[in-house]
């Protein structure tokens, strides 16, 4: 839908296929102007259960592809960022705080918010900014995964002071405005797209 001149591949747990896509960008665009990491994962049993439970091949699987693959991303886009660029990765309100039923991805996603700001520090002199957006719930495919989600949903929209949630439009925007020039003074913070729920107590 889009006509993008360019679809790959890219499996960040298959070796080579990461590799593969930055190389087809550099060789039809020859630059990159910012990327867009927006993937998680975690075996629906350590996912399901408590954090104490978690097996140690779950939290390596969700460590090495919901936040690692951020690093791995970074260091194949600075090259490609000649003249700066944006990196934006998405992560979760469970980050910060105990969400009921989020359970390791809590862990997973606050480790990815602490790489955010590691980035953005070592990547500064590049004119590469990185940040992390942080919608409320969303009704999406990966979310179905989350137990109780309808839950979540309910809680969103009862707290939040509009009392509505959150759409991918508005996610979109807000990413939109952050790799644009409009944003070249902020890196390295986590910006909540969640309707104000953060905020409430």
């Amino acid at each position: 839908e889009l006509e993008s001149p360019i679809i790959t591949q890219m499996n960040v747990e298959n070796p080579g296929e990461l590799e593969a896509t930055f190389k087809a960008i550099e060789e039809k665009w020859g630059k990159l102007d910012f990327v867009i990491h927006s993937i998680a994962f975690c075996p629906m049993d350590d996912l399901h259960g408590r954090v104490t439970d978690c097996s140690k091949d779950g939290f390596l699987q969700a460590m090495r592809v919901s936040c690692y693959s951020l690093i791995e991303m970074a260091r194949l886009a600075e090259p490609l960022m000649k003249d700066g660029g944006a990196l934006v990765t998405m992560t979760y309100y469970g980050a910060d705080k105990v969400v009921e039923n989020y359970n390791v991805m809590g862990p997973v996603k606050a480790a990815l918010e602490s790489t955010v700001r590691y980035l953005a520090a070592e990547l500064g002199s590049k004119k590469i900014r990185v940040h992390a957006v942080s919608p409320g719930p969303l009704k999406t495919r990966a979310a179905s995964g989350i137990a109780h989600f309808d839950k979540l949903i309910e809680e969103a929209i009862a707290r939040t002071p509009e009392h509505r949630l959150v759409d991918i439009e508005d996610v979109g925007m807000t990413t939109a405005f952050l790799v644009s020039g409009g944003a070249r003074a902020l890196t390295g913070d986590t910006i909540y797209v969640d309707g104000g729920f953060h905020n409430m107590a």
